[in-house]
């Protein structure tokens, strides 16, 4: 059996596709793998960690706004569609999966000209505009919500979840033991902020705006997530010298992360919705106003209508992060209703769920 996977861009898009990979690897002996990617990309790095192999497409996203890299966007999509069908031509894949991001509309597109079978995985609530072109000719489109065939033919439409990375799922030690592997105090409430794989601005800046309240909620801790891009301004504030911050470029002990938490500040891209799901993480949502079709508000409100989870606006995060994490910290059975309801929404088969559909498409096409 072969198969491709396709897109990346960001960890909402990455670490799903590792965590397919890997399912195929346990379920499929002898299974000939390839990920196709964009090059300079986050998927360049974190696959070849994973132990796969990945080739990169010059090729990125089409600006929304007036923007001189424009210019090149014919370009890169001639050269990514005639470098994506060599690839499909030399490698004769079986299926094809498209998990989102710039690599998977040249790839997707390429295998259905050749009709070979191909899945979509539409992370989030919104179907982003390539997926909804390449659904209609897809052999099976997988979901995380409700309501998607209003994007897609409601025959090929599969509500399996968004797949998580193993180890959130398969945390091994205690909530002290978690806040411990973090150097904090297991005796504090502890406050987790996540801006995605890449740092969120705005949520940053809540941080430096709000580093004398901070300073004096001392029975909370924070346990500050970045990203690389906004390290060195982060680090020359005075929220980083604070003793109950603690400031992370990145951080890869996931699991350890969502154990320590009592609660969470958030953007609401697909993979931190699934992940917060899972592990049932009482969170205040701030989507970011900067993704396409404004999908992660409609992510956000998905939850926050059943009130499992809050929602900051953002542009509200300064003024308003200190107070609403009062409100609910102090609100035991809120945080309780938060963490039962986010567990109904779980989907713990996720992962394995598309892995069989993928299976069954491979058996079709034989």
């Amino acid at each position: 059996m072969k198969v491709i996977i396709a897109g990346g861009g960001t960890g909402g898009h990455v670490f799903p596709a590792i965590a397919i990979g890997k399912e195929l690897v346990c379920r499929v002996p002898g299974i000939d793998l390839l990920f196709v990617g964009a090059q300079d990309r986050l998927e360049m790095e974190k696959v070849p960690a994973a132990g796969f192999k990945i080739i990169g497409l010059w090729i990125s996203g089409f600006q929304r706004k007036l923007s001189l890299k424009n210019l090149m966007f014919p370009i890169k999509l001639i050269h990514s569609t005639w470098k994506s069908n060599q690839i499909i031509k030399n490698f004769k894949p079986d299926v094809v999966i498209g998990v989102g991001g710039y690599a998977s509309g040249p790839i997707l597109k390429s295998a259905q000209t050749k009709a070979i079978p191909t899945v979509i995985l539409e992370s989030n609530s919104y179907a982003g505009l390539t997926n909804r072109i390449l659904g209609a000719k897809a052999s099976a489109i997988c979901t995380a919500f409700s309501a998607m065939d209003k994007f897609f033919p409601a025959s090929k439409v599969y509500k399996t979840g968004n797949p998580v990375r193993q180890e959130v799922a398969h945390y091994q030690g205690t909530k002290e033991d978690a806040v411990k592997s973090f150097n904090l105090d297991p005796t504090k409430k502890t406050i987790i902020v996540l801006g995605g794989s890449l740092g969120a601005g705005t949520i940053n800046q809540a941080m430096i705006d709000n580093s004398d309240l901070i300073k004096l909620n001392d029975s909370w801790q924070w346990i500050w997530q970045c990203g690389r891009r906004y390290m060195q301004k982060c680090e020359a504030s005075e929220t980083f010298y604070l003793p109950n911050v603690k400031l992370l470029p990145f951080v890869e002990k996931m699991d350890a992360l969502y154990a320590a938490a009592d609660i969470a500040i958030a953007r609401a891209g697909a993979l931190t919705i699934a992940e917060i799901c899972l592990v049932g993480l009482p969170s205040i949502l701030v989507p970011s106003p900067n993704v396409a079709e404004d999908h992660q508000t409609k992510n956000a409100l998905s939850l926050t209508h059943v009130g499992a989870a809050s929602y900051i606006a953002d542009g509200q995060i300064s003024d308003k992060m200190i107070s609403k994490l009062t409100d609910l910290l102090g609100n035991r059975s809120k945080l309780e209703t938060m963490r039962t309801l986010l567990k109904q929404l779980a989907k713990p088969n996720a992962t394995s769920d598309i892995v069989s559909i993928v299976v069954s498409l491979s058996k079709k096409g034989k």
